[in-house]
C-alpha cells in the first residue's frame, strides 16, 4: 500500500499569532511525501509509523508520522507504516513547511489507501493540522498555511475556530529572501505580537476587501517590530513590490508583483547573507502523485 503526494510551500499576508485571523498564498515550491502501509495492522494502538525526512537525518519527524496515525485512524483501520519527505522548501524559514509536509503526508497516505479522490481537500487539510497541535509545532494551528498550501490560491481564514473566510486566486511574481538562521514558530513571542493586534486587524480588513498587497505590507512593518526582525528588507523592497512583508514568524520575507520590478529588489537583497528565489504564485494546491 503505497502512496505519494505534494504539497506547496506559502507565504503570509497575515500573521495569525495577534489576533487569530491569518492569511496566506501557495507557492509554486513543495514538499513530496511517500508512504507505505502494512497491508494487516498488529493491533498496536496508536499504529507504528516512522518518519524520515531526506537529507536532514537528524530532523524532528513526529509531526509526518502524526499525520500518517491520523489519516489511517480516520480512513484506514489504523495500518502501521512509513513516511518520507523530501523539499525544496527551506525547514524553518517562514515559508510554511511544516504545513505542506503535514498537507503532503495526509494525502500521500489518502493515497496508499486508495480514497485520496473521495475525501474533501478541507477535510484533509485539518488532519494535517489537527497533527501539528498534537506535537506542538505550531502555537494557531496554522489552519492559514494549512489552506493555502493544500488549496493553492490565496486564503483568509479564523485560525481559533480553523473557518475558511475567503479563497481566492492570485497572479503575483514571488521572489523570497532566507537569512541563514532558523526560526520555529512554536517559539514565538506570542505575547509581544498579540500587542501589534490593531494592525493585525487592519490587515485582515484589507485581506478582506481584496487588497491583499497593502496588507502584506502592514503585516510586514508590525510583525518586523514584534518579533524583532529588521524592516531594511522591507524597505530595501518598495516602491518596487507590490507588497513585501515578513513570511510567518521569520526569518524569510516574501515580495510580490512583476518580475522586472522584482529583478531589481533581487539585486539589494542579493547583497544580504542568505539565499534568495525567483519563483510564483500556485492556484492548484496540494495532489497525489
Amino acid at each position: 500500500m503505497d502512496g505519494r503526494a505534494e504539497a506547496p510551500a506559502a507565504g503570509t499576508v497575515l500573521c495569525a499569532l495577534a489576533n487569530g485571523f491569518g492569511s496566506a498564498f501557495a507557492i509554486d515550491e513543495y514538499v513530496t511525501a511517500s508512504v507505505t502501509l502494512d497491508e494487516t495492522t498488529d493491533g498496536a494502538e496508536p499504529p507504528e509509523v516512522s518518519g524520515e525526512i531526506v537529507g536532514v537525518p537528524d530532523a524532528d519527524t513526529t509531526l509526518i508520522e502524526r499525520c500518517v496515525e491520523l489519516a489511517t485512524a480516520e480512513y484506514g483501520d489504523g495500518q502501521d507504516g512509513t513516511v518520507t519527505t523530501e523539499s525544496t522548501v527551506p525547514m524553518a524559514s517562514g515559508l510554511k513547511s511544516s504545513s505542506a509536509a503535514a498537507n503532503a503526508s495526509v494525502l500521500a497516505t489518502l493515497d496508499a489507501l486508495d480514497v485520496a479522490g473521495n475525501v474533501d481537500r478541507v477535510d484533509a487539510c485539518l488532519l494535517g493540522v489537527a497533527a501539528a497541535r498534537d506535537v506542538g509545532v505550531t502555537v494557531t494551528g496554522a489552519f492559514d498555511d494549512a489552506s493555502a498550501s493544500m488549496l493553492g490560491g490565496l486564503t483568509v481564514t479564523n485560525n481559533r475556530n480553523d473557518d475558511l473566510l475567503q479563497r481566492d486566486e492570485v497572479d503575483w511574481d514571488v521572489l523570497v529572501w532566507t537569512p541563514p538562521e532558523q526560526s520555529f514558530s512554536a517559539d514565538a513571542d506570542v505575547s509581544r505580537c498579540e500587542r501589534v493586534a490593531p494592525m493585525a486587524d487592519l490587515v485582515h480588513e484589507l485581506a478582506i476587501d481584496g487588497r491583499y498587497e497593502s496588507a502584506m505590507t502592514v503585516n510586514g512593518f508590525a510583525f518586523t517590530a514584534a518579533l524583532d526582525h529588521p524592516t531594511g528588507p522591507l524597505v530595501d523592497a518598495l516602491p518596487a513590490a507590490k507588497g513585501v512583508t515578513l513570511s510567518g514568524t521569520g526569518p524569510s520575507y516574501v515580495a510580490v508583483g512583476d518580475r522586472d520590478a522584482l529583478a531589481t529588489v533581487q539585486e539589494r537583497w542579493d547583497e544580504r547573507p542568505g539565499e534568495t528565489l525567483m519563483t510564483t504564485t500556485q492556484t492548484t494546491g496540494a495532489r497525489p502523485l
